[in-house]
């Protein structure tokens, strides 16, 4: 992308256009607020941008001492600090993608909150297309913990499928992923 994903205007700005008050981080904070007892992100070398974001957010943050491990080693330290503060369950997003909507993490969350006791997480699916935020319980947040730092989430995920159910969303920014300047710029058509 050229710069921090997480800082991107949310919604994109159209041309000419000189500011937005929110971007990814702040957009995602929110759209998981009403669901969730607290928000932690899980910040990198990029810790001094996004603490301001964070707090002002209401969220709480933990940094990943280093983030050159991967993506998966931060994943760990979110879901540690989830353990940590008392509860058995996590609602997991990355930042590099426009916020789901409200109503499709309310809906993630009753999914998960009637499912049977051997359901270990609820992920959305737009499109044939598995996405995020996606719910876990605390099963396989210990499958997660006991993975080599390795390993990536969807591994993980492959190998407990039959502990995942895949619940159809009408929310297209749960499969969608930003990694280019292109990807962006396209947001503004949708």
């Amino acid at each position: 992308m050229g710069r921090d994903k997480a800082l991107l205007p949310w919604p994109p700005l159209d041309p000419g256009q000189f500011s937005s008050k929110d971007n990814f981080l702040s957009a995602a904070i929110r759209s998981l607020a009403p669901s969730s007892d607290f928000v932690i992100v899980v910040a990198g070398r990029n810790e001094s941008e996004l603490a301001p974001i964070a707090y002002s957010n209401g969220a709480s943050l933990v940094t990943n001492p280093d983030p050159s491990r991967g993506q998966f080693s931060s994943l760990q330290m979110g879901l540690q600090e989830v353990l940590n503060r008392g509860r058995d369950a996590a609602i997991v997003t990355l930042v590099d993608r426009p916020p789901a909507a409200e109503a499709t993490v309310l809906t993630l969350r009753a999914a998960f909150e009637s499912a049977p006791l051997d359901l270990w997480a609820v992920v959305p699916e737009f499109s044939s297309k598995h996405g995020h935020p996606y719910i876990v319980g605390r099963e396989m947040i210990e499958k997660f913990l006991q993975a080599p730092m390795s390993s990536t989430a969807r591994e993980i995920e492959h190998q407990f499928q039959e502990h995942i159910q895949y619940l159809g969303v009408d929310d297209p920014f749960v499969a969608l992923n930003i990694n280019t300047p292109e990807d962006y710029s396209a947001l503004l058509a949708k």
